[in-house]
Formats: C-alpha cells, structure tokens, sequence
C-alpha cells in the first residue's frame, strides 16, 4: 500500500507545481499589456516559474517542488503612441516583454503536464480498488 501512496504524493507535487505555472502564465498573459505609468517606470517584466527535484526521505523518492520565480530579463516591447502618459519624449512606450504565443504554448505544455500527473492519481486509484477486490476475495 505505501507504493501507492508514494505514487499518489509524487503526482500530486506535480500537480500543484503546474497549478503554480499555470498561475504565473495566467498572471503574465493579464499585464501583457501594462505600461507605465511614466516613462521612467519600467512595465510589468514577464516571470517564469522555477522547478527542482527534491528527495523526500519519507518517501524514499524524488518529486518536484516550485523553486522561486525568476524574470525574464529580455528587452521590453515598444509601441508608438505620442499621447500616453509613459511615452518617452520620441513618442514610444515602453510594455512588457510577454509574447502571447509563447505564454499559449507554455500553457498548454503545462496543461498536458498535469493531465500526466492527474492520469497517475486515476491509475493508481484503479489499481489500489482492483487490489482491496483481491484482497476481499
């Protein structure tokens, strides 16, 4: 019975860490487009969630865990827009450097991440019942 509550502990880490990812992509894809208030203020700068494995002694196994989350230190985009109160003085304002595909496409790999982990926690709980049923007898 311990290999399928190992089972179980080990998805579910995984599964609320591509809640965590789910919710930073989530986060990111809603300031896409936050400038500044002035043209000194940087705009909202794009996170990426960080993962680690982590050995659980209780477990005797290996599982992830959400690391801190880092910034995307790649240049903002700029956007022509002379009347904006952020504009610099040749008319540009400067917004987050968040590219919406990529935020899908990390989304959906996130997404399929989670289903796996999910599809474990299914599996494991249709092989623990067929067990008890044998056990029963």
């Amino acid at each position: 019975m311990t290999d399928f509550s190992t089972s179980l502990r080990i998805a579910a880490t995984g599964l609320h860490a591509q809640t965590a990812r789910m919710r930073v992509i989530a986060e990111n894809l809603a300031n896409a487009d936050s400038a500044g208030h002035t043209p000194e203020e940087d705009p909202y700068r794009r996170r990426v969630p960080t993962f680690r494995a982590e050995y659980d002694r209780e477990l005797d196994a290996t599982k992830v865990a959400v690391g801190r989350l880092a910034y995307d230190m790649s240049e903002f985009t700029t956007r022509y827009e002379p009347g904006h109160p952020a504009a610099d003085d040749t008319g540009y304002v400067r917004y987050p450097n968040i590219d919406p595909l990529i935020e899908a496409m990390d989304m959906r790999e996130a997404q399929r991440t989670y289903e796996a982990n999910l599809n474990v926690v299914s599996v494991t709980r249709q092989m623990l019942g067929q067990t008890l049923d044998i056990l029963r007898g």
